[in-house]
């Protein structure tokens, strides 16, 4: 393009027969009003807000009958994906077309690069971020989880095997519970989930659990009171490991137990109330990509975190398996 002019500030490239090209952002859609255009692309468009195509980009198509092209990742079932049904039914809607790519249909990635990623995703990360699949938004993070229930009667001696215990404190409303999995066996083996007492006598109760498991590790949240306890645990001599539970740092915890779950990696108890938090615990996709998980409102998750965290121990003492 001769005699381009580059504007690096307002990102604008402007040619000399008049014409543009532009970069903006959706953060402000009612910003990006103006004049006609003659092409929009929309990258990563299901995250924006689902206004941006029908009152802002498309009425700025039309004086010059301009096209357009959404690109993007799925973000569940939005109106990203009722325009891409539009493309794949060209009988009824000719001026639309709908094209779908995989990450294995990339030529340069290669495919045990592939495999060995799969291997260590989660189903619902892998179906949407590399296999573009528009997953409901039911929200529904794990899976499986009746199948990785342990039926198999768990020996009664302890001795010689390594355990790792998880701790997620609560006090009034929030329980807190423990959770301690043979880190060999990779199941779990015990779990205890009270509230309503003071920190002193939940100390307490993990030191006894822990009199009876043995736990090389007790990875334990360290947000607001839990700092404290774990201190006052440390000083007491059992082996504390902090964990501090921001947005970042709890997907991946989460993600790794979803992933040990639908594949097996881990035994879990029968018990009511971890089966119930774990089936209803849900995700949310959040507008800048990655997700943002918890219980639905009213309910609580503290098993989960706690499992999460053991889990999260279990893979820091060695390689990971399934079980029988």
């Amino acid at each position: 393009m001769p005699n381009r002019a580059i504007n690096e500030s307002e990102r604008r490239i402007d040619a000399p027969g008049g014409g543009m090209i532009a970069v903006r952002s959706t953060h402000y859609p009612d910003n990006l009003r103006g004049e006609g255009l003659d092409l929009a692309v929309l990258d990563e468009a299901a995250y924006m807000e689902p206004r941006v195509w029908p009152e802002i980009v498309r009425p700025m198509l039309t004086t010059n009958r301009g096209d357009a092209l959404l690109l993007s990742t799925p973000f569940g079932r939005n109106w990203f994906y009722d325009l891409f049904q539009k493309g794949r039914n060209a009988r009824y809607q000719p001026e639309w077309q709908s094209f779908w790519f995989p990450t294995d249909r990339n030529p340069n990635i290669a495919a045990e690069e592939l495999e060995s990623i799969r291997r260590m995703t989660a189903e619902h990360i892998w179906g949407t971020e590399y296999r573009a699949r528009f997953d409901d938004d039911s929200g529904q993070v794990f899976r499986g989880i009746r199948a990785a229930i342990a039926r198999d009667p768990y020996p009664q001696t302890n001795a010689g095997r390594l355990y790792v215990a998880g701790v997620d404190w609560g006090r009034d409303r929030d329980y807190t519970v423990i959770v301690i999995i043979d880190a060999g066996e990779r199941r779990m083996v015990a779990l205890d989930r009270f509230n309503q007492i003071g920190w002193s006598l939940q100390r307490g109760r993990l030191q006894a659990i822990c009199d009876r498991w043995q736990p090389q590790q007790i990875w334990a949240e360290a947000n607001s009171f839990g700092s404290p306890n774990i201190e006052a645990l440390l000083a007491e001599g059992l082996p504390m490991r902090s964990f501090t539970t921001t947005s970042k740092s709890k997907s991946p915890l989460i993600e790794s137990l979803a992933l040990a779950i639908e594949r097996r990696f881990i035994g879990l108890l029968d018990h009511p109330v971890l089966l119930a938090e774990l089936a209803s615990y849900t995700m949310q996709r959040l507008p800048g990509g990655g997700y943002r998980y918890g219980a639905p409102t009213g309910l609580h998750d503290d098993t989960v975190m706690a499992t999460a965290l053991a889990w999260q121990g279990v893979e820091k003492s060695g390689p990971r398996f399934g079980f029988a």
